[in-house]
C-alpha cells in the first residue's frame, strides 16, 4: 500500500490517484505477487483500472459487505454492486482477475483468510509458471510415444527446454573417482535420506555420481525442473536405476520426473508452487479389488519421501534384476501415504498446452508386501467416468500428483493467467 497520505482519502479514487498508484507500483515492480484491490464501497472503476491495467500479476476483487442496522444513507457501502462494475470494466480491458466466494467479505473474517490463502497459491503458481526453464536429460523413452511433446509450443507459454544427451552424463559418471570433490557428501547425503544398506558399495557410489552431474546441470542451465531417461541404459551400462535421486530432488525442491515425462513435470512443478510441498508422477496402474472408485499409483521408487508412509529402501528394480542380475539398485520402496491430493496432467497438441485437473485422496487401505515399487491406492469420486475422460482425452498413463486440495488454485491460475487449455474430466 502507498502512504495513505499520498492521496486524498488514503487509497485510490480517482483517475489521477490511480495513476499515482500504478506508477508507485512499477517502482516496485518485483518485490509483489499480487495486488488485493479492496473495495470498502461502491468503487470508482476509472480510478481502478488507471491503477491496474498494467500490474501484470494476479489481482484479487475483495470488496466488503453491509450491515444490516447500517443500510442508512451515512453507512450503506454499496459495494455489493460496485463489485460488478468494477469487474466489467477488467473484464472490457482484457486485464484478469480473481473472484471468490463470498461476493462481499470482511477482510478480518475467517472467510477472507481461506480467501487469501487461495489466491497466494494461485500467485506463486502464476509467478512460478510464466517463465522456466525445465531440462531433458537423455531422449524420449523410447518404448513410449506418450511422452512426446511440442518444444515450440511451451515455449510460446514461457516454459523453455534444454536437452543433454544421455551420453554426456554417463561420460561425466565414468570418468569420476570415488574420491572426487562432492562425493562423500552425496553418499552422506543419500544414506541419511533413506534406507540404503542394502546397496552395494560400487553401485551407491555411482549413485552419488549420477547426482552430483545432475546437480551439476541444475546449476550451469539454472533449471526449475528436469526429466530423465531413467531405463535401460543407465541400467545395462552404469548398473544403476536412478529413481531414489528423483525422489531425492523432489524433497529438496526440485522438481524431478522420470521417463522423460516433460508434461508431468510441468504440472508437477505447478502443485509443488501451489502447495509448498514436494509432487510425484505415476502410472495409472492397477484396479484395486472390485472397488470402481479406487486404483493403485505406482512408480518404480521416485516418489519423494515427505509424501510416504516411511523412510522408503532402495532395492534392486526387479525388472531390470530379472534379465540381468546387479543392474537395478537405486529403486526406493516404500508406500504413499494417506492425504487429500490433487492429480493433474498435460499434453501439447496444435500448438497449445492441454490440461486436466481433479481431486482425490489416497487411504490406508493394505496393498500386499510382494507388490514392488512405491505405491499407494487412490479413492477418486467418479473415477470410472474420469477415466473414460482421460482415455478419450489422448492422456498418457502417468498422472502427476501433489498434497492438497488445488483444484480451484490450480485451475484459475491456468485458465485465468496463464491462458492454457482446460479438459474438463469432473
Amino acid at each position: 500500500m502507498m502512504d495513505e497520505s499520498a492521496t486524498r482519502f488514503g487509497g485510490v479514487e480517482t483517475r489521477d490517484e490511480g495513476r499515482l498508484y500504478a506508477r508507485w507500483l512499477k517502482e516496485h515492480d518485483g518485490e509483489f505477487d499480487g495486488v488485493i484491490f479492496s473495495m470498502p464501497i461502491f468503487a470508482d472503476e476509472n480510478g481502478a483500472i488507471e491503477a491496474l491495467r498494467d500490474a501484470n500479476v494476479p489481482i484479487l476483487m475483495q470488496a466488503y459487505p453491509d450491515e444490516i442496522r447500517k443500510m442508512d444513507f451515512k453507512n450503506r457501502r454499496d459495494a455489493y454492486c460496485g463489485k460488478f462494475s468494477v469487474t466489467d470494466v477488467f473484464t472490457q480491458y482484457k486485464v484478469p482477475f480473481t473472484v471468490m466466494k463470498p461476493h462481499v467479505v470482511h477482510p478480518l473474517s475467517a472467510a477472507f483468510a481461506e480467501n487469501l490463502t487461495e489466491f497466494a497459491a494461485i500467485c506463486r503458481v502464476v509467478g512460478g509458471m510464466k517463465r522456466f526453464t525445465v531440462g531433458a536429460i537423455g531422449a524420449r523413452t523410447t518404448a513410449f510415444k506418450t511422452v512426446r511433446f511440442d518444444e515450440l509450443a511451451l515455449q510460446k507459454y514461457g516454459i523453455t527446454v534444454e536437452s543433454f544427451d544421455l551420453s554426456e552424463l554417463i561420460f561425466k559418471v565414468q570418468n569420476m573417482t570415488d574420491d572426487a570433490p562432492g562425493i562423500a557428501a552425496k553418499l552422506e547425503r543419500l544414506r541419511n535420506y533413506t534406507d540404503c544398506s542394502c546397496v552395494p558399495t560400487t553401485n551407491l557410489n555411482t549413485l552419488a555420481k549420477v547426482s552430483l552431474v545432475i546437480d551439476e546441470y541444475i546449476e550451469t542451465y539454472h533449471l526449475d525442473a528436469l526429466t530423465l531417461r531413467c531405463w535401460n541404459e543407465m541400467e545395462t551400462i552404469l548398473r544403476v536405476c536412478p529413481c531414489v535421486l528423483l525422489s531425492e530432488l523432489n524433497d529438496r525442491g526440485m522438481v524431478a520426473s522420470c521417463e522423460i515425462d516433460l508434461c508431468s513435470a510441468i504440472t508437477m512443478r505447478a502443485m509443488q508452487l501451489a502447495s509448498g510441498k514436494p509432487t510425484a508422477v505415476l502410472d495409472w496402474n492397477n484396479n484395486y479389488g472390485e472397488e470402481e472408485n479406487k486404483a493403485i499409483l505406482f512408480h518404480c521408487g521416485p516418489v519423494a519421501q515427505t509424501l510416504m508412509r516411511a523412510k522408503g529402501t532402495v532395492t534392486e528394480h526387479k525388472m531390470f534384476a530379472k534379465e540381468d542380475p546387479g543392474s537395478g539398485w537405486g529403486s526406493n520402496e516404500g508406500r504413499i501415504a494417506a492425504f487429500d491430493m490433487t492429480f493433474s496432467n498435460c499434453r501439447t497438441e496444435d500448438g497449445k498446452l492441454i490440461l486436466y485437473v481433479s481431486e482425490g485422496k489416497f487411504t490406508d487401505d493394505v496393498i500386499e508386501d510382494g507388490y514392488f515399487g512405491c505405491a499407494g491406492v487412490a479413492e477418486i469420486p467418479g473415477l470410472q467416468q474420469k477415466l473414460l475422460r482421460l482415455a478419450r482425452g489422448g492422456f498418457k498413463h502417468h498422472t502427476s500428483i501433489g498434497y492438497g486440495s488445488m483444484k480451484a488454485a490450480l485451475v484459475e491460475a491456468f485458465t485465468t493467467y496463464l491462458r492454457y487449455e482446460m479438459v474438463e474430466i469432473d
